[in-house]
């Protein structure tokens, strides 16, 4: 009884928690869409600009182009010297950051609110007048060569996702990494890389987000100051590649040298980020996994030992999604043939039986929580609300998505498990130690 007043309590509490994020939008002349949201809680303030080029738009032989930009552009300005652009920054008292996925690239300052005009002259910089020469894309080949050392080549199944995306998608670029090949960025020319520059990081490909301690009037008149003389691009043609889902089950090896015990994976294609089955998804991997009380974690870990790890995530994007399971099985309890039946198990009853009411009131609270956590502090809510912009089209995201969360059914979770996670439609992936490779 005391535990299902304390998940009331916790409703009551998360519920009034989750207030409307306001935020005004609207575009320049050149294309630049703009997004503020005001919010004198604390003296800071967030400035970001999101560039719709991921790595899904580069060439098939110059993969690691957009990944390899979210370092480039940090090289320096006409106006801002070679490598003084974090220094700048963090005399000033703020700090900066950037990430690159498949679909998109995001630079942001987060400054002291009377250093806005700062914020806001440094982005238009790296729009209008990046510096891109020979010395800067040399001296971060070597950066990024490192990072992939590092993340990627000398972490224990750091080719996981790799090994994935390349037996998932046959057709669609997603099945490229997003680091990209070393190799591509050694062969590019300069002039690739300035014709990459000028091609994507144009206003009318770009969202700006400034969130925090700000006055939207004088905000207005400086956004028009610094970027509204930035010419406008050519306009950018993209043409989805189409996936076609498997009709039979796949099977695929992968050996890694950084790994001494073997993992099982099953990957199926799903639907991009912006359809309702996407959001299913994502309840159906936290109920099997989500945590030491979930489905999988308490059957296969806990109470029959027969797995190190186990999971379940959707891996969503913006053409596609992934939908991956996967297990590292115990040493003497059985091995990836049983571990995989024992998942199936799991899945074919999430396929076939509605899940236990408190297990769906529990998920929802578990997602308000989550939803409300993501949008706590400045920073997050700019990230949230470019990305809900440029991924989804849909800026007041921010604050319709936990309905649909909350409205989706227990039938339903039922119906899209029975849609996507069929084994005919699978990568069924044994990810190995490179040793055992005969």
């Amino acid at each position: 009884m005391k535990k299902y007043l304390l998940i009331l309590l916790l409703s009551i509490v998360t519920g009034t928690m989750a207030q409307k994020i306001d935020f005004e939008e609207f575009d320049l002349s050149n294309g630049l869409h703009v997004i503020l949201h005001e919010d004198h809680t604390a003296p800071v303030v967030t400035v970001g600009v999101m560039y719709h080029v991921g790595a899904k738009d580069e060439q098939y032989n110059r993969t690691g182009f957009a990944h390899f930009f979210e370092h480039l552009l940090f090289e320096g300005t006409k106006n801002i010297p070679r490598g003084k652009w974090f220094e700048i920054v963090s005399s000033h008292g703020g700090q900066n950051n950037a990430n690159t996925t498949d679909d998109r690239t995001y630079y942001f300052e987060v400054f002291p609110s009377n250093n806005l005009a700062l914020g806001l002259w440094m982005e238009s910089e790296r729009m209008r007048h990046a510096v891109i020469n020979q010395i800067g894309v040399d001296t971060q080949n070597e950066v990024v060569k490192e990072e992939k050392r590092l993340r990627v080549d000398n972490q224990p199944y750091g080719h996981f996702i790799e090994a994935v995306k390349k037996n998932v998608f046959s057709h669609h670029p997603y099945k490229h990494t997003t680091i990209g090949k070393m190799e591509h960025l050694d062969a590019a020319s300069l002039d690739e890389f300035i014709a990459f520059y000028k091609k994507f990081y144009i206003p009318n490909n770009a969202t700006l987000v400034v969130a925090g301690d700000i006055d939207k009037v004088n905000t207005k008149k400086l956004i028009d100051k610094y970027f509204l003389s930035i010419p406008k691009g050519k306009s950018i043609v993209r043409n989805k590649a189409i996936e076609t889902p498997l009709k039979a089950e796949k099977k695929a090896v992968y050996y890694d040298k950084n790994i001494q015990k073997p993992a099982i994976v099953q990957a199926y294609l799903t639907p991009s980020m912006k359809q309702r089955d996407a959001y299913v998804l994502d309840l159906i991997s936290s109920y099997l996994s989500d945590g030491k009380s979930s489905v999988l974690h308490k059957k296969l870990v806990d109470k029959k030992k027969k797995a190190l790890w186990v999971g379940a995530f959707n891996m969503s994007q913006e053409d596609y999604g992934t939908y991956i399971l996967f297990g590292v099985p115990m040493k003497n309890k059985g091995g990836l043939q049983d571990l995989t039946k024992e998942i199936d198990e799991e899945i074919e009853k999430v396929k076939t039986n509605l899940i236990a009411e408190k297990d769906y009131q529990k998920l929802m609270n578990k997602i308000e929580n989550q939803f409300v956590n993501s949008n706590s502090g400045m920073q997050r809510i700019a990230n949230n609300l470019v990305r809900y912009n440029v991924l989804y089209g849909d800026t007041n995201l921010i604050n319709k998505e936990l309905d649909i969360y909350k409205s989706i059914t227990r039938e339903e979770m039922r119906d899209v498990a029975r849609k996507y996670l069929d084994k005919n439609k699978r990568v069924l992936l044994e990810y190995l130690p490179l040793k055992d490779k005969k």
